[in-house]
């Protein structure tokens, strides 16, 4: 089989990568260790802080679903931030 593109792995990286090229029409191949397994949870799960938060927006802002994910399956995050610094509240 042939593809356009090639993405190892399904972490979260993977999974955008192989979602925005998927959407621009290109075969697509996703390559990773257990395919049950894909997202589940990545190697640090924290979505907030300045520099993650700062990605997120990039990546909300070029078509990913990081963000909206995060938005309709986070629970309670003012909360579980409030005893850390303002450099992860933002």
């Amino acid at each position: 089989m042939n593809y356009d593109v090639i993405v190892i792995g399904g972490g979260h990286a993977g999974i955008e990568a192989s979602l925005s090229s998927a959407r621009m029409g290109v075969k697509t191949l996703m390559i990773t260790i257990l395919a049950e397994q894909i997202g589940a949870s990545s190697c640090n799960p924290a979505i907030g802080g300045l520099a993650k938060g700062h990605l997120v927006r990039e990546v909300d802002a070029l078509g990913g679903e990081m963000g909206l994910c995060t938005d309709a399956t986070g629970i309670q995050f003012r909360t579980l931030n409030a005893s850390k610094g303002p450099a992860v509240r933002g």
